[in-house]
Parts: C-alpha cells; structure tokens; sequence
C-alpha cells in the first residue's frame, strides 16, 4: 500500500501533479483544488499523503497535504453515492475543515453549491457523516493548547445538549472575548453567559 509519496514536484495541472521520487519513479496524482492552491512551486520537493482507489478496473492515486484531508476523502468514499469524482469536487470546493463543519452542522444550501452534489446526496451524507466528521469540524487549524481547549470545549458542550453550530458559535465568541486557561473554565463562561442571556 503506498500511504505516502515525497520527490520532486515536477509539474502540476488544476486537478493533477507529478511527483519523481529518489527512485527515479514519477507518479501522478489527482488532487482537489485546495490542495493544488497550496503546492509549492515546481522543481519543490513535496509530500502528499496517498489514497489509492480502483474504479472500474482503472487505478488511480489521490494526493492530499494533510492527513486531515486524506481521512475526510476516505470518509466521503464511504457514502454509497459518492465516488472519487465528486469526493474530489467537495474537496476542490470547500477547504476539509469547511466542508467537514457544513456536514457537522447539516447546513445543507452550503453543500449543495458543490458541482455534481444534489438534495439528496447531501442528505444521504449529512446522515452518514455528521457524527464521524465533528472532531474534524471542531478541531481548529494549528497545534497547542489554546486550540484542544476550544475543541474540547465545544465537544463538552453538545454532549451537554446543545446543538454543534450552538456549541460551536458560543464557544468561539467566548474566545473573542477573553482568555481562558482550560476548557472547564470556557465551559462555564458559556453556560453563564446563556444563564444572563435568558
């Protein structure tokens, strides 16, 4: 199986690049235009995280900068009506962590303004996939303790009843408004703060 691909980026269209790797082998990949937006330039060495597929009796590798991508597209592969091309449509559309908080919050006039993507696919996904992709929608882009809070936080918070995009709009003006040491000490400001509202 081959989980990941590092070289030379020796060329790259809107939906496909090549990559030589020390071995003297060039592999082509298709990747979704949020990826190909963030490429380095060519001659750059590179490193995709690989997903391969087989449609039809045709293989194909698909290229991904973040594991966070790469785990979204095998998840949307997982929804019997979504294929590669239009997991790759999605992607190339929304950035991952967009387009995993549109499913987590079934916000279903943003999914629909994919290519390719109707009702009742964006349904069918929406039912599928809101629960598994909330860590990926709430977890924010970046590493350190500020942001587990806030994830941490907001995943306290639906589990207390509140609805994600609640949950998620609170604690993220929470944020805006001050700074807060743990996620117990965020939570309660929310909670006190819906107290007043009331």
């Amino acid at each position: 199986m081959i989980s990941r691909i590092r070289g030379e980026l020796l060329g790259s269209e809107i939906d496909r690049v090549e990559v030589l790797t020390g071995g003297g082998v060039v592999y082509e990949l298709h990747v979704p235009l949020s990826v190909f937006r963030r490429l380095p330039a060519a001659g750059s060495t590179v490193e995709l995280r690989t997903e391969y597929v087989v449609r039809d009796d045709v293989p194909s590798l698909y290229g991904f900068l973040s594991e966070t991508e790469r785990g979204l597209f095998r998840l949307l592969m997982t929804v019997q009506m979504v294929g590669p091309r239009l997991a790759m449509s999605m992607l190339s559309t929304y950035d991952a962590r967009r387009l995993a908080r549109a499913l987590a919050e079934k916000d279903v006039p943003v999914l629909v303004q994919i290519p390719g993507l109707g009702k009742k696919t964006a349904a069918r996904l929406i039912l599928e996939l809101a629960d598994k992709v909330r860590d990926l929608a709430i977890v924010p882009a970046g590493e350190g303790p500020a942001n587990q809070i806030t994830a941490d936080s907001i995943s306290a918070l639906v589990s207390l009843g509140y609805g994600f995009a609640e949950a998620d709009s609170a604690v993220r003006q929470a944020i805006g408004d001050a700074t807060f040491e743990s996620s117990e000490e965020l939570i309660r400001h929310v909670l006190s703060r819906r107290g007043r509202d009331r």
